[in-house]
């Protein structure tokens, strides 16, 4: 009989650790025999486990989604925001083209306007700004940016963008002192378009200058056009004034088609008053001592004395 009360037992520990090895092992060969045996029913037996974790897998993946359209929202917004500001630099560079867009709409339209006074074409001119009154010996006087250098000299004509506003009276290397019609100062020499009939436009540091000098029963109307009549040289002929308007008793004004108060720009005439005459070569003298004729060039006829010369008659008894 054999003893085994000192047999060594089999640690409990070995054989449970064991026995779920065997049992994995076991049915991982059974799967793959029955895959390989019945192909339909492991691959039903896949759907249906794919079915029932479905379900387990989009709630699952719900809290990946909504992470990920936080991160996707998150990158809009500072997407958003650059565009935001790169609109908002946009903006600011368009509103600043913008402005310069309308100044120069403003000075584009300020010259065609200066444009439309129409002078002789032979007439140079240069363009300048009124940068204000600076005062001095006279009332009604403007400063424009343009002087000696720009060839601007004493007692050319300026005009605005509707008619004639005054003369230079004083100029200095890059400015020049405007002296306006309406001045105390002012004396223009003008004629009457409808009816030529010349007179001096003086100031008299109100809005309407005066006509003096008006010929007596000069056939004047209210609402006559008056241009420079180009008397003595010293501005171009034709330039536009203002209109005649009457002030009773014999006393006519005009009011001034310039506005004082919207200057801006305006030009100056350089105006040159032409100092050469056409004269005529004198007719030649032929030897005889007669003038040739004219027009043609040959001997003039000698004058008729009306009757014939009669001999002289001798003594006779």
């Amino acid at each position: 009989m054999i003893d085994q009360t000192n047999r060594p037992a089999l640690p409990v520990r070995d054989v449970s650790g064991r026995v779920p090895l065997i049992f994995m092992v076991s049915l991982a060969a059974a799967l793959l025999l029955l895959g390989r045996a019945e192909t339909y029913v492991v691959d039903r037996a896949r759907q249906v486990v794919t079915d029932l974790a479905a379900p387990l897998l989009e709630l699952a993946s719900r809290p990946v989604a909504a992470a990920r359209r936080v991160v996707e929202s998150t990158d809009q917004y500072a997407y958003v925001f650059d565009e935001n500001e790169r609109l908002r630099v946009e903006n600011a560079d368009l509103l600043e083209w913008k402005e310069r867009a309308i100044q120069l709409e403003a000075k584009l339209a300020r010259f065609e306007a200066l444009l439309n006074v129409q002078v002789d074409p032979a007439i140079s001119y240069v363009t300048g700004r009124v940068v204000g009154d600076s005062g001095g010996p006279f009332v009604e006087t403007f400063i424009v940016n343009v002087g000696e250098t720009h060839g601007v000299e004493s007692g050319q004509a300026v005009i605005d963008t509707q008619g004639l506003l005054g003369r230079i009276v004083a100029t200095g290397p890059d400015a020049s002192r405007i002296l306006l019609l309406t001045d105390l100062n002012s004396r223009v020499p003008v004629v009457i378009e409808s009816t030529q009939v010349r007179a001096i436009l003086s100031g008299d540091n109100s809005s309407t200058p005066r006509l003096d000098f008006l010929p007596p029963g000069s056939a004047i109307r209210a609402g006559d056009r008056v241009v420079t009549s180009g008397h003595g040289g010293l501005l171009p002929p034709g330039l536009p004034v203002g209109l005649v308007v009457d002030g009773g008793e014999g006393l006519y004004t005009v009011r001034t088609y310039s506005d004082r108060t919207k200057l801006d720009m305006v030009r100056v005439l350089q105006y040159v008053f032409p100092t050469e005459v056409d004269t005529q070569d004198p007719p030649p003298i032929f030897a005889d001592g007669v003038k040739a004729d004219a027009g043609s060039g040959a001997p003039a006829p000698a004058p008729s004395t009306g009757a014939a010369a009669t001999p002289q008659s001798g003594g006779g008894t």
